[in-house]
């Protein structure tokens, strides 16, 4: 009886045990902007969604996380980490040596260069003679406004806008005479019905100096925990072929780059 008693005692104490580990599992919030597309953005429905997104939630699925999303406007969404209104960054944030000084960064999730376009037909080259005296729009607070100032600020007329679908309808009402954006973004755009008339013009730019090392999720500079449980998640959903999964949803090319 004694032993049966022990046995009961220690299978109580098993269970116990275990729901404490689930009750003590981890829970993120994920920051992102919603106003994105194709990486983040809100439907029709009022659902969040888009690439970075789903990667977030493939990376809470193999950390055996907790997930809360939270949207910020782009602006302040670095103050929003800080003062912890958020955990994580997941919002086609590129890895920059500024934004170092106040945030800590995951290994990239994602590579992408910056494009012009321009209205179709329109004869603007990318030059410095080309862009000489031109409106261009460019989405503030990013690397592409960054690389518009930095490379050709004294040549041209900068517009920065709130979000990127701000600069889209300035374009299409003749207010501004190129865009310049992230070039996987501009060609969601480009595609769409409205974006019939804008094309692509002149190369795609990479320049470090402006554009940083990729994309990547940013986290508090303290949360050096979380930080590796990303890193190492990152590696997983690359090998088990989930990112893959999600890649092909969105672009016929791996948008992970080299």
């Amino acid at each position: 009886m004694k032993k049966n008693r022990l046995h009961i005692l220690l299978f109580t104490l098993l269970l116990s045990f275990s729901g404490l580990l689930q009750a003590e599992s981890i829970k993120i919030r994920m920051g992102t902007e919603g106003a994105y597309p194709p990486f983040n953005l809100i439907d029709k429905e009022g659902k969040l969604g888009g690439f970075d997104v789903e990667i977030g939630k493939a990376l809470c699925e193999a950390m055996q996380a907790d997930c809360e999303w939270v949207t910020s406007g782009w602006d302040g969404i670095i103050p929003a980490l800080l003062a912890k209104k958020f955990d994580t960054i997941i919002a086609s944030m590129s890895i920059t040596e500024e934004r170092k000084k106040q945030v800590a960064f995951t290994d990239k999730y994602y590579t992408t260069p910056v494009r012009f376009a321009r209205p179709k037909g329109m004869p603007i080259e990318i030059t410095d003679e080309g862009l000489k005296d031109k409106i261009v729009g460019v989405q503030s607070s990013t690397v592409a406004e960054n690389f518009l100032r930095g490379r050709f600020g004294e040549i041209v007329e900068v517009k920065a806008y709130g979000t990127q679908d701000e600069a889209n309808l300035d374009m299409l009402s003749g207010r501004v005479d190129l865009l310049l954006a992230d070039s996987f973004v501009l060609g969601e755009f480009l595609n769409s019905k409205d974006g019939q008339s804008i094309e692509f013009v002149g190369p795609a730019f990479t320049d470090k100096k402006y554009l940083g090392d990729g994309i990547g999720i940013a986290v508090r500079k303290e949360d050096s925990a979380l930080l590796e449980k990303l890193n190492a998640a990152i590696k997983q959903i690359r090998e088990d072929g989930t990112y893959a999964r999600i890649n092909a949803k969105y672009f016929d090319f791996d948008v992970f780059g080299e």
